[in-house]
């Protein structure tokens, strides 16, 4: 089991904690392209997908691997995305890169 947390610690991805209000993250999975605002904490805005046609106040569970969340507040590539708006679960299809958007060109985490 140490083994597991321990590769888990380096795989690609992004913390919430560590950005600063209002940054925008643009996610991209298997089979969608997301827009997320951080607010603060782990509360986001997110568009994209199949279920955010505009954009929708959320919380950024962090990443799963199918269901239950390995690391709270994070997005990790490779893993799903896991966003609960009131009271339900929304896991999207793996994340592939997650970028920031900002002036130029998007740094990719």
């Amino acid at each position: 089991m140490h083994g597991f947390v321990e590769a888990e610690q380096h795989v690609a991805g992004v913390d919430l904690a560590e950005l600063e209000p209002l940054t925008v993250l643009l996610v991209s999975t298997w089979h969608s392209l997301y827009r997320i605002v951080v607010v603060g904490g782990r509360e986001v805005l997110v568009q994209g997908g199949p279920f955010f046609s505009d954009l929708t106040r959320a919380h950024l569970d962090g990443a799963s691997a199918g269901g239950r969340a390995l690391k709270a507040g994070w997005i990790g590539v490779g893993h799903l995305m896991a966003l609960s708006i009131s009271g339900q679960v929304i896991l999207t299809s793996p994340v592939v890169a997650v970028a920031t958007e900002g002036r130029g060109m998007p740094t990719v985490h």
